[in-house]
């Protein structure tokens, strides 16, 4: 017996149940769609929970030709704020399912 009077098999289903919690988390993370914009709206992106591009949408008044280098600024800003909000929710899940303990190579 272990401390708390928990035998080895009691652990197993325990963890077999956190298990399938977390493969229905993931599962539910994966088919999330997480949006976030960017110069006011000019740029924005929609991401699933396994990191994929769903939408890209760009206002027209956001091409200039003259610069370039503006529009590409937008566009990354927006994919890290909505890369970011995706890794947030991952670690969310992650936090409630554990306890809050990092456990490494989950998620």
């Amino acid at each position: 017996m272990l401390p708390g009077g928990k035998n080895m098999k009691d652990l197993m289903k325990q963890a077999q149940r956190m298990q399938q919690e977390m493969m229905k988390s993931q599962e539910e993370l994966e088919t999330q769609i997480f949006e976030a914009a960017s110069g006011g709206g000019m740029v924005k992106i929609q991401m699933n929970g396994k990191n994929e591009i769903k939408s890209l949408k760009i206002d027209p008044e956001a091409v200039d030709p003259n610069d370039v280098e503006m529009l590409e600024d937008l566009i990354i800003a927006a994919f890290e704020e909505v890369q970011g909000k995706v890794s947030e929710a991952s670690n969310d899940i992650m936090g409630k399912l554990t306890g809050g303990m990092k456990i490494p190579g989950l998620f």
